[in-house]
């Protein structure tokens, strides 16, 4: 869900008009306005693309940007963006970040096509990590770590950069996982433009970590959500394709290990990815 100055969107899934922000919703989602609140979250940052868009992602290391793989996409040619049209603003709030950093380069899931026609599996591999051209070593900005455990009706939150909200950072608390399989978590965040990306968070003993990240708005049940692919294996892959350095963008070489380890049944026509 990348937000352009002037909205678009690829055509399979264009329908822009639906409401994507239910009103029980809007009680849970407020904007980190204070230097207070937005302290915990500094490594969550507004991933500009190009001159008119952006996305959201989070730090996982010093030098690695957790996003959705199809921020990092044309929208009307389908190609990859260039790395050097992409830079991340950690901790954006009110005209100001704690560090600003260009890509270095950026791998997508190896399995991830752009035009996938079959959404769910499009979503299921929506995942993507920024090297950046310098590590942030600022003590104020601390890397996530990950989780791979989910359940079904487990609370989560959710921080991000959006339409109407893209100068603060917004935090949703709680909201929950409706349903998921092996790859592809449901979810009744709230999300809209510039959310793609979007970190989120489980709690494992009070310490937030990166479960998921946001891919598309559906229509599940007659209820607007959000879905997101889960952390694992995906992830294991773009771990290994970061370290090999014959890597560029697509490597084919499997993962090995996971990324904690190195790191620290819906309708296809209501799935869309705002862009």
């Amino acid at each position: 869900m990348r937000q352009f100055v002037k909205l678009g969107c690829a055509a399979l899934l264009c329908a822009l008009a639906l409401p994507v922000v239910a009103d029980d919703h809007m009680s849970r989602l407020r904007k980190l306005l204070t230097a207070d609140e937005a302290r915990a979250w500094q490594a969550v940052g507004r991933l500009n693309i190009g001159r008119n868009s952006f996305c959201t992602g989070a730090l996982v290391a010093p030098d690695l940007v957790l996003t959705a793989a199809h921020c990092l996409f044309d929208p009307v040619t389908g190609g990859m963006i260039e790395s050097s049209d992409v830079e991340f603003l950690a901790g954006w709030r009110n005209g100001r970040a704690v560090a600003y950093r260009k890509a270095r380069r950026f791998v997508v899931n190896k399995s991830y096509d752009f035009n996938q026609q079959i959404v769910l599996q499009r979503v299921a591999n929506d995942v993507a990590l920024i090297e950046l051209d310098r590590p942030i070593r600022d003590s104020s900005v601390i890397p996530f770590k990950s989780s791979s455990s989910t359940r079904v009706g487990e609370d989560v939150k959710v921080v991000s950069y959006a339409k109407d909200r893209s100068e603060v950072p917004s935090i949703e608390e709680p909201c929950n996982i409706l349903d998921a399989d092996a790859r592809t978590l449901v979810l009744s965040c709230t999300v809209n433009f510039g959310a793609s990306g979007s970190p989120i968070f489980v709690l494992d003993h009070g310490e937030p970590k990166i479960a998921s990240v946001v891919s598309a708005m559906a229509k599940w049940r007659d209820r607007d959500v959000s879905l997101g692919v889960s952390l694992g294996d995906p992830l294991d892959d773009l771990i290994q394709q970061m370290h090999d350095t014959s890597a560029v963008f697509r490597s084919r070489k499997p993962g090995v290990l996971s990324l904690q380890e190195q790191l620290g049944g819906t309708d296809n026509r209501s799935i869309f990815f705002q862009r």
